[in-house]
């Protein structure tokens, strides 16, 4: 079985290291001692990764998809084109590059600094175990 640092699994979470212990301490998850450092069970940081996700998503006026991998962050680029766009969305860790029509970004209002939503629907993700 796989462990994660709290320091670790605060990156997965995106979150502070000072948050994570906070949640830790909490008792929102389960950590424990390995020498001087505390540590989180892999499926005890699934458990509470899902769980977070869908805390957040129940506070939120969700729109109605069926696209269920939302990305919320903010707008770092456009590049408009004749007819197409490029939008660029930093989602904490995760930059996500989306090609759309130029009608699409004006009538979005999509900017630089903009808040925005990257939802991923596909029949083909890949995954790279690290």
């Amino acid at each position: 079985m796989e462990s994660y640092t709290i320091g670790q699994a605060a990156r997965l979470l995106g979150v502070s290291v000072d948050t994570a212990r906070r949640w830790a301490d909490a008792d929102r998850f389960p950590t424990r001692r390995e020498g001087t450092r505390r540590m989180v069970d892999g499926p005890d940081l699934a458990a509470f990764c899902v769980e977070a996700a869908q805390d957040a998503a129940d506070g939120e006026d969700a729109p109605y998809t069926s696209a269920r991998n939302a990305f919320p962050g903010i707008v770092t680029a456009v590049k408009l084109g004749t007819v197409d766009a490029q939008v660029e969305i930093q989602a904490g860790p995760h930059r996500i590059v989306s090609l759309l029509t130029r009608e699409a970004v004006e009538e979005l209002g999509l900017e630089v600094g903009a808040r925005a939503v990257a939802r991923v629907k596909s029949t083909s993700v890949f995954i790279d175990r690290v």
